[in-house]
């Protein structure tokens, strides 16, 4: 038995008037999709517990079954993992975004949470030089992906509340900025990088080729190192996991998966769906189970852009779910679960806690109902999950055997 699980990271939206009062989802073609909602078990699945921010990290734990209730201490932790820095006992992780701040009538307003998108190799001397510049501050700086990178504060502060940029694109950073003790550091962390990216060599190459400069680090998300049990000790599952963002490639390392780094996968509409796709196929070879993650729908939520979010949703369903469901045929008997892990909707720009659509497909089922995988159309179901523990059981057919789960 092979198992698959596809995320189209923030697929889920709220009907918009210029397509006629039809969510992205719904408008979308999304023909692989519709079979699985057609054909297996249809409806709405919680992943936001009460209580919570409806961030990535919440969302995809709750996905692979392990309840933020129990696990979560903060996004950070798991990027930390990805990138390979190993966090010491009162070391705090902290998820630090290259920015672009802007001045709008002599306020300063969060002009692009990602800098323009920048790119891994840009990003990377930026992030080396804050290290260099700012490690005397007690504070050690580590380069992730494109735009997300980590600091560590050794002996640091984590009971305050932090925005994430996302969250604040077009508005005036003043009232977001980080409150509760340890703030003023991390306020004081903010302003120290502005006179290192002020004229930084990356900043001039990119204003001169047109595009955004990071004027600023911005500090959210943070967190210690959490404890999880492997999927091995909870199902038996030996499995790998495909992204392009350190998040869930932390997840991964925390769950006992093998990352699969594919070349030319970015986290955008540019992904190498076809090199995610092969990858997963190839490593159910030697493997019972492989998550397949996808960025773009939720970056183009994020942008404010319905022309790359519907792109996006067609790429993700045409390019992932349509191949991998024809190669899995090859191996007998699978299950397949797609769904977002939140709803990212483009009016907004950032995410909500509803509940999202999710598919579980059985391999062999003659069932046809008719559904399409939208918003609406799962609701009409009537079935709501919000234990994501039973879920994960129901998709893998066994009850966990860690019993400190």
């Amino acid at each position: 038995m092979k198992y698959v699980i596809l995320i189209g990271d923030g697929m889920a939206d709220a009907p918009i008037d210029s397509l006629g009062g039809k969510t992205p989802l719904e408008f979308a073609a999304t023909p692989n999709m519709d079979r699985l909602a057609s054909s297996g078990k249809f409806g709405l699945f919680s992943t936001v517990p009460e209580g919570y921010s409806p961030g990535s990290d919440v969302a995809n734990l709750s996905v692979l079954g392990y309840s933020p209730k129990k696990y979560y201490t903060g996004r950070a932790p798991l990027e930390a993992a990805s990138i390979g820095v190993k966090l010491g006992p009162t070391d705090i992780a902290f998820r630090c975004n290259l920015v672009t701040l802007i001045n709008e009538g002599g306020s300063t307003v969060m002009g692009d949470y990602s800098s323009g998108h920048i790119t891994t190799e840009d990003a990377g001397e930026i992030v080396l030089d804050l290290d260099k510049a700012l490690s005397k501050e007690g504070v050690r700086f580590y380069p992730g992906t494109s735009y997300r990178h980590l600091m560590v504060w050794k002996d640091g502060q984590k009971a305050l509340k932090t925005t994430p940029p996302h969250d604040i694109s077009d508005k005036k950073i003043d009232e977001h900025l980080p409150k509760g003790t340890g703030a003023e550091k991390l306020i004081e962390l903010m302003k120290l990088s502005w006179d290192v990216l002020k004229d930084h060599p990356v900043n001039k190459r990119r204003i001169a080729n047109g595009k955004k400069p990071a004027t600023s680090i911005w500090l959210w998300g943070q967190g210690s190192a959490p404890q999880m049990p492997a999927m091995r000790e909870r199902f038996g599952i030996e499995g790998s996991i495909i992204s392009a963002v350190d998040l869930m490639k932390g997840i991964g390392i925390y769950a006992g998966l093998e990352v699969i780094n594919v070349p030319g996968a970015t986290g955008y509409i540019d992904t190498n769906y076809k090199g995610k796709a092969d990858a997963a196929l190839n490593a159910l070879e030697t493997k019972d189970f492989v998550c397949v993650h996808v960025e773009a729908p939720d970056e183009a939520g994020h942008n404010g852009s319905l022309k790359d979010k519907l792109q996006a949703i067609e790429d993700f369903d045409r390019q992932i779910v349509g191949p991998i469901l024809k190669g899995l045929e090859k191996f007998g008997e699978y299950r397949v679960m797609v769904l977002p892990d939140h709803p990212t909707p483009i009016a907004i720009k950032t995410h909500t806690p509803d509940p999202i659509p999710f598919a579980l497909y059985k391999s062999g089922s003659e069932r046809n109902s008719g559904a399409q995988f939208t918003e609406r159309e799962a609701k009409k179901t009537g079935v709501l999950v919000e234990d994501c523990k039973a879920l994960i059981e129901e998709f893998f057919g066994r009850q966990e055997a860690c019993a400190a789960v």
